[in-house]
C-alpha cells in the first residue's frame, strides 16, 4: 500500500482517429474507464484532456486540431506531470502518451501499464477531535 497518488491516465486520444470527433470521444471514454478503478484504489485519476480541452475552448480554439492546440495539448500534460505521482499508460499508439511516459521516467515516478499494477492507497487516518 502507498499514500494516495495523483495518477495521469495516458493513452491514445487523437492518434489514429483521422480527426474524427466520434473516434476521439470514444478514445476519451476509454481513458475515462480507468478513472473509477484508480479512484477505488484510493487515488485521484487525471486525464490531460480534462484540462487541455477547456483551456483550448476558453482561448477560442475550434478544437484539438486548431493551430493553438500545439501550444496547449502537450504543454498541459507536461505541466500536469510536474504534479502527478504516477502514470498509467494504456495500450495504443500515441506520441503524446509516449511523451508522458518519458517525462515520468525522467522525473523518476512510477509508470504502470495495467490497472493491476496500481497499488492500493493507504486509507487516510480519521481526524481526531
Amino acid at each position: 500500500m502507498t499514500k494516495p497518488m495523483l495518477i495521469l491516465i495516458a493513452g491514445p486520444y487523437a492518434s489514429g482517429t483521422g480527426g474524427d470527433p466520434e473516434l476521439m470521444a470514444k478514445n476519451l471514454r476509454r481513458l475515462e474507464e480507468a478513472a473509477w478503478p484508480i479512484f477505488q484504489a484510493g487515488h485521484v485519476p487525471m486525464i490531460g484532456e480534462w484540462v487541455a480541452l477547456p483551456v483550448l475552448a476558453s482561448a477560442g480554439a475550434s478544437g484539438p486540431f486548431d493551430p493553438l492546440a500545439a501550444e496547449v495539448m502537450y504543454p498541459t500534460a507536461e505541466r500536469l506531470l510536474q504534479h502527478c505521482d504516477a502514470v498509467l499508460r494504456l495500450p495504443g499508439a500515441s506520441r503524446g502518451a509516449d511523451q508522458d511516459v518519458a517525462i515520468a521516467r525522467d522525473r523518476g515516478i512510477p509508470v504502470y501499464f495495467s490497472l493491476d499494477e496500481v497499488p492500493a492507497a493507504i486509507p487516510a487516518a480519521a481526524p481526531t477531535a
